[in-house]
């Protein structure tokens, strides 16, 4: 598959940033025996992860923006591009040394998502998507699935935990799609599940109260693929709302529907 300039720049900030991940990750699983536990050890690989991201992509294009996770936003000199950064999307993942999490980093252009690369150093999956290029994994070109009926899917999520999120409201929206569908999901990496549904391994996602540096990277492989991807109301501030939708034509519409039941009487 032929990339971009660009998109080399983001391939090769993620594997560097992966690589260094993955050394702190085997130390990570070493940590979990200890009384202190790891916790202040992921927060310094999460930090230097986005540091090597910030270097390798500034390095290539000075004058853009940068939004990372770890560290206040750069306004870039270009005005009309930025990149938007999660140096370790599944943090707690990682924390409890679980191999699903990834660095994900987007390319923003007069705010529309026009690349998107994802890239799990534990599994060595690199997830690449360019505007009007395709998605790809690895060098696979990647499509949606083309399940067609709720009753078929397996449906990913994001879970609200201690101190996030509304959990009444997400209660709601899981009693009224369990039992709906085949099967439902919770990863714990927003980036991954997106990516996920672009491989056809998931067939659609919902998840309330994200940043844009979770989803953004994912918003456009999931395009891409074929799929269709909105906020939680179908429309399209997804980086402006946190909320995020996705799957083919059938099944996001299918699932934006079931989501929105009030609750029975």
């Amino acid at each position: 598959m032929a990339r971009s300039a660009l998109l080399n720049v983001m391939v090769q900030a993620a594997l560097k940033a992966g690589k260094s991940l993955s050394r702190d990750f085997g130390e990570v699983q070493n940590l979990q025996v200890s009384l202190k536990g790891p916790g202040d050890f992921v927060s310094q690989a999460d930090r230097k992860a986005e540091k090597i991201i910030q270097d390798e992509l500034m390095k290539s294009r000075p004058t853009y923006g940068f939004l990372g996770e770890e560290s206040e936003e750069i306004k870039g000199t270009d005005g009309a591009h930025r990149w938007i950064v999660d140096p370790l999307d599944g943090t707690t993942n990682f924390l409890h040394g679980i191999p699903i999490f990834g660095v994900s980093i987007a390319l923003e252009r007069n705010n529309e998502i026009v690349a998107g690369v994802i890239y799990n150093p534990a599994m060595d999956e690199l997830y690449t998507a360019e505007r009007g290029g395709g998605a790809f994994l690895n060098d696979r070109r990647l499509r949606v699935a083309s399940r067609r009926v709720l009753s078929d899917a397996v449906i990913g999520c994001g879970v609200p935990h201690l101190g996030r999120g509304n959990h009444g409201k997400f209660l709601l929206e899981l009693r009224h799609v369990m039992g709906e569908v085949a099967g439902v999901r919770r990863f714990g990496s927003a980036a991954l599940d997106l990516a996920y549904v672009a491989a056809g391994r998931l067939d659609g996602y919902w998840e309330n109260d994200l940043s844009a540096w979770d989803i953004a990277a994912g918003i456009i492989l999931v395009r891409e693929a074929g799929g269709y991807v909105s906020d939680f109301n179908g429309g399209t501030s997804i980086l402006e709302t946190g909320t995020v939708l996705a799957g083919n034509e059938h099944i996001h519409k299918a699932l934006l529907e079931v989501s929105h039941r009030p609750l029975p009487r």
